[in-house]
């Protein structure tokens, strides 16, 4: 590891595999002309970036923090600022950030910053983490001005705010998220960190008996009859009943319903929360999926459909709409059949499919310790 000079200051970001390090990475391009704009006086930063699973089998904060000062300080490093996708929880809330001004680092729970905007949240929490860090660093005092450099931080993330820190704890400030718009925020992050649309090309089996069963459902004359008839709202209704049973079928069949074998209120929240984010990665996915297989049934149908044909089947001519209700419902039909292909899929794919590496690794410890 490269030495600092008298007037740089070392950043090392410390990111958990996968996406924690490719946000990182962005950042270090980013970073050191922002915190030498903001910091004034002439300073100079380098970021450099680490990968590293530095949360490898334990969530506990305590735990964590203290590995951060250990490694910054076997590192020589100047300040370090630690990511990871997993939701992190202290005293009963969702962690945001923890900052130890002594030791100079930082631990950022990047799912509580929500999912929207999440590489500009994530940039500013760095951002202002590390300009407090630095400027404790600089002025050595007991009390550095740090509450005042991270307002900006709160100011912008109204949900983030400051959180109880116990005793024995190394952290010297704690940022959380509580409440439902917090509960609402952390969701979306975990939701973010699981990359919802890599489900798509994770479900190759699934995927092609769903377009087997289109192509055939697009040239039956029954369900062009079938289509002519349905209403609206049974359309509606058959594209709810298709994408539920896709998604129930998933779930169930991988085995991505977790339930804790502890019992206490702060247990079922967590096994709650983390249920809540399988069903909707797993329906963000599953919806892209019936897009896509509306677009396909579509385009098949224009090149299939015949005017005469289909008036001596349906006794109706064919209109430009029933190309686009025919697609509706033969996209809620093969999405019925999708479900079944899965079943072909083995369930760590599923699983890949569905969750970031750090998202599998947790539950895997969790299956661990449960048994």
């Amino acid at each position: 590891m490269r030495e600092s000079s008298q007037d740089v200051t070392v950043v090392t970001l410390l990111a958990d595999p996968d996406a924690p390090t490719e946000i990182a990475q962005r950042m270090a391009r980013m970073l050191p002309d922002r915190l030498a704009e903001k910091s004034g006086q002439g300073s100079r930063f380098d970021v450099e970036v680490l990968s590293e699973p530095f949360t490898a089998e334990t969530e506990d904060v305590s735990t964590l923090t203290r590995r951060i000062v250990d490694r910054g300080r076997a590192e020589h490093w100047d300040i370090v600022v630690a990511l990871t996708d997993l939701p992190l929880h202290a005293h009963g809330r969702k962690l945001v950030m923890d900052l130890n001004h002594d030791h100079g680092s930082a631990l950022v729970s990047l799912p509580s910053l929500g999912g929207l905007r999440f590489r500009a949240k994530a940039l500013r929490a760095v951002e202002e983490a590390v300009l407090s860090l630095a400027d404790a660093r600089t002025t050595g005092a007991e009390q550095p001005p740090r509450r005042a450099s991270l307002g900006r931080f709160t100011g912008r993330l109204a949900a983030v705010h400051p959180g109880p820190i116990a005793e024995e704890e190394t952290a010297d400030l704690r940022y959380v998220v509580s409440g439902p718009r917090g509960y609402l925020t952390v969701l979306g992050g975990m939701v973010r960190a699981n990359r919802p649309w890599r489900l798509v090309p994770g479900l190759s089996k699934a995927l092609a008996a769903a377009l087997a069963t289109g192509a055939i459902a697009t040239v039956n004359s029954t369900l062009w009859s079938l289509s002519e008839a349905l209403s609206t709202p049974r359309l509606v209704i058959a594209t709810v009943g298709s994408v539920a049973l896709m998604i129930g079928w998933l779930i169930v069949d991988a085995h991505l319903w977790h339930r804790s074998a502890k019992v206490s209120p702060e247990a079922r929240k967590r096994t709650a929360l983390y249920n809540a984010s399988t069903v909707v990665t797993v329906g963000i996915g599953v919806l892209v999926c019936y897009a896509g297989l509306m677009l396909i049934n579509l385009v098949w149908a224009l090149f299939i459909l015949n005017d005469q044909v289909f008036a001596s089947m349906t006794r109706t001519p064919l209109h430009a709409t029933d190309y686009w209700t025919l697609s509706w419902f033969v996209a809620s039909v093969a999405t019925v059949g999708g479900a079944v292909g899965s079943g072909l899929e083995s369930d760590e794919a599923i699983r890949a499919a569905a969750y970031s590496k750090r998202e599998q690794e947790r539950r895997r410890m969790l299956e661990a310790d449960g048994d």
